[in-house]
C-alpha cells in the first residue's frame, strides 16, 4: 500500500490557511475560492520543493520548509487573480467619464 509523504499533508494545511487568510483579508471571492484554494496548495508544494533545492532549514518542520511553502501559496494565490483581472470581461459600450 502506497503512502503519503508528509509534505503532501502540510502543504494541504498551509494552502487551506493561507487561503483561509486571503479570504479573510480580501472577501468577496466566492466565485474563485476552489481556484484559490488550489492554486494555494499547488504553490506550498512547489514552495517546499524549491525551498529544498535552494537549502532553505529555517523554520522547518522536518523536510518541509515552512517559510518556503507560504511564500509559493502566495504565489499561487496571486497569479490566480492576475489571471481573473486579465480574463475578466470587459463590459460593452462607452465609458461612464
Amino acid at each position: 500500500m502506497p503512502t503519503i509523504g508528509p509534505a503532501v499533508v502540510l502543504s494541504v494545511l498551509v494552502g487551506i490557511f493561507v487561503a483561509s487568510l486571503y479570504v479573510l483579508v480580501r472577501g468577496r471571492t466566492l466565485s474563485r475560492l476552489p481556484f484559490v484554494v488550489g492554486a494555494s496548495i499547488l504553490g506550498a508544494w512547489a514552495g517546499d520543493a524549491v525551498g529544498g533545492l535552494a537549502e532553505v532549514s529555517v523554520l522547518s518542520i522536518g523536510d518541509f520548509r515552512l517559510p518556503a511553502a507560504v511564500v509559493g501559496a502566495v504565489v499561487g494565490i496571486a497569479l490566480v487573480e492576475l489571471l481573473s483581472v486579465l480574463v475578466a470581461p470587459r463590459p460593452e459600450g462607452p465609458t461612464p467619464p
